[in-house]
């Protein structure tokens, strides 16, 4: 069955794409869950005109695309998502979703195709998110991911790739003191002799040498 996904459906496709999928799975799941809508050839023709007028808006020529790498590289997105306690969003920022903060922040449109995350982000963290924007211009745009009501940590705001981990703090901990070797009496006992039988080594010597002369 062919339906138009209406938002970002992971390993299915992205808003505005025609997919087909499993009967059952579109009309149990996708469909009453307003992921998708059933592709009648209306719905499609109606899709493919506004994909042709938001192109319209996209860089057409390698100027264009640079004069908006560099509105994008002073750009910083922001997602405020809620969270668990180690950071797991309790959902997921798409291809999509950047896109439309995007246009909605700066008035540029991107194509959500064109935005370089090969899964959604699932965490909290600053990322570093690849978009390519005509022929041979990209341009990384930070993205902050953070959890709602809260800020990121210091680990946190370390920007990195998306799917890259984001290093943890490394706890501290001092050196154990070196643990002192308590010697058993027998061991002391032995030392002890040790350090004696040189010295009745040395006086046997001199007794067998004082008779011999």
């Amino acid at each position: 069955m062919e339906v138009i996904l209406l938002k970002d459906v992971e390993k299915v496709g992205l808003r505005g794409d025609v997919v087909s999928v499993a009967r059952g799975y579109a009309r149990n799941f996708l469909i009453p869950r307003q992921l998708a809508e059933p592709a009648t050839p209306g719905k499609v023709e109606q899709m493919r005109k506004r994909d042709a007028r938001r192109a319209l808006q996209e860089a057409r020529s390698a100027e264009q695309a640079e004069t908006i790498a560099e509105k994008l590289r002073k750009t910083v997105l922001r997602f405020e998502k809620k969270a668990g306690p180690t950071g797991v969003l309790f959902g997921s920022v798409t291809p999509s979703d950047i896109a439309d903060e995007i246009w909605r922040t700066r008035k540029i449109r991107i194509d959500r195709r064109k935005i370089g995350l090969s899964d959604p982000l699932k965490r909290v963290g600053s990322f570093a998110v690849p978009i390519h924007i005509f022929e041979e211009v990209s341009v990384d745009v930070k993205t902050l991911v953070v959890p709602e009501g809260g800020e990121l940590t210091p680990e946190q705001e370390i920007t990195v790739a998306p799917g890259e981990p984001v290093s943890e703090p490394v706890s501290e901990e001092p050196e154990a003191p070196a643990a002192e070797v308590e010697l058993s009496e027998d061991e002391t006992a032995a030392d002890e002799t040790a350090a004696d039988e040189p010295a009745e080594d040395a006086t046997a010597a001199d007794e067998t040498a004082d008779s011999a002369s």
